[in-house]
């Protein structure tokens, strides 16, 4: 952690209100990210510079422990500590009475992960600039992308070429920031840590080094490409393996496949959101298919066998039985979606008399003597007594 966190308010960067739970946080970040993405907005240093730190601001508040570790740092810098005493720190009655800065690590202990490696990490010993703790790897940032698969892909699984950019070392100084031939030297000011220590009312705490802008090195020669930055905005091909069965809006997770780390840290993640294409014939409802099948008259009334399409390209016979009403669904089991288990849904097959609009006179006459033969028979005859009360 360091003064970055402690100036930034993540939050508002995200738009969302402290409270905010983890769905709100990352459907807040899914929106800026497609706003802001560098391949809708090329040439655009500002939405570049935008998605950066909305990238950031996810990265620290989608951790539980980042989040809670964030939370406690901002609380007690805004306190100005004074939720441990009486005092203030370095103030009579408060810690290090007599305006002594106090060394934190002492008290809370050195313990790694508790609350003396929180404090740790913000304030330091007051002994001045290069006694701060050395820049920590640092982890990745996550990468989120957005593809468009075919109902059949979306069903059998796919793997497809993802291009993204994110930032990178440069390519041209491979990360030093220094022109070819040449190397940076460490930074005079804060001995290569990239911190220094300042004093703020009785106690200290650590902030990126001016001279050097927090990196522990001076450029002297600054590489062309990347103007002695050492970072680069890089564009590369990820082969991302779409699982079998994926529905319309998943966001995927692929560990690893994000921005490379710094200074030894992981590489981040991406997350890449699915959205699949409608199809022409089958529908989804959950894990099983649906499909509407047409059916004639005397198919519905009589009975028969009728031919009902699979995914695939296959068929399956299904039976319809005499008496058939219009809209009924039939079950066809294991022709479904692909479920994480091995199993398969189920495809809901729904009739659908179909009423000719032309007839032969042959047809003609051979339904009329039908009608003749049902004319005692009126399906309405319940629908009016009722509606007379």
């Amino acid at each position: 952690m360091n003064k970055d966190w402690l100036e930034k308010d993540f939050y508002k960067v995200l738009g969302v209100s402290k409270g905010a739970s983890a769905d709100e946080i990352k459907k807040s970040y899914r929106k800026l990210a497609r706003e802001l993405h560098p391949d809708k907005n090329p040439g655009d240093a500002k939405a570049e510079e935008r998605f950066k730190e909305v990238s950031e601001a996810y990265d620290v508040l989608s951790d539980d422990k980042k989040r809670a570790e964030y939370d406690e740092a901002r609380t007690l810098f805004a306190g100005g500590g004074g939720g441990f005493g009486g005092g203030g720190f370095g103030s009579p009655g408060g810690f290090g009475g007599g305006g002594a800065t106090y060394d934190f690590g002492d008290v809370f202990g050195a313990d790694e992960g508790g609350l003396g490696d929180i404090l740790g990490n913000i304030f330091s010993r007051g002994r001045g600039g290069g006694s701060g703790r050395r820049a920590q790897p640092r982890r990745g940032q996550d990468v989120e992308s957005e593809i468009t698969l075919g109902f059949d892909d979306a069903l059998n699984g796919v793997t497809v070429p993802l291009r993204l950019a994110s930032e990178a070392a440069c390519d041209s100084c491979r990360g030093t920031g220094a022109r070819a031939g040449t190397v940076p030297r460490v930074c005079p000011n804060c001995e290569g840590t990239g911190q220094t220590m300042r004093n703020a009312g009785g106690f200290a705490f650590a902030e990126p080094c001016a001279a050097c802008s927090g990196r522990g090195l001076i450029v002297d020669d600054p590489c062309p490409s990347c103007h002695g930055s050492g970072r680069g905005l890089s564009t590369r091909t990820v082969q991302a393996r779409i699982p079998a069965g994926v529905k319309d809006g998943a966001r995927i997770r692929l560990k690893g496949k994000g921005a490379p780390g710094e200074r030894g840290g992981q590489n981040g993640d991406l997350y890449v959101v699915v959205h699949v294409s409608p199809h022409a014939v089958f529908g989804r409802k959950g894990d099983n298919l649906t499909v509407t099948v047409p059916i004639t008259f005397t198919e519905a009334t009589l009975g028969g066998q009728v031919v009902v399409p699979t995914p695939g390209g296959s068929t399956v016979t299904l039976k319809i039985p005499a008496g058939t009403a219009n809209g009924r669904t039939f079950r066809v089991r294991g022709k479904g979606v692909a479920r994480k288990d091995g199993t398969k849904g189920d495809l809901l097959a729904t009739v659908e008399v179909n009423v000719p609009s032309t007839l032969s006179e042959e047809a003609r006459e051979a339904l009329q003597k039908y009608a003749d033969a049902t004319a005692d028979d009126d399906p309405r005859a319940d629908l009016l007594a009722a509606a007379k009360g």
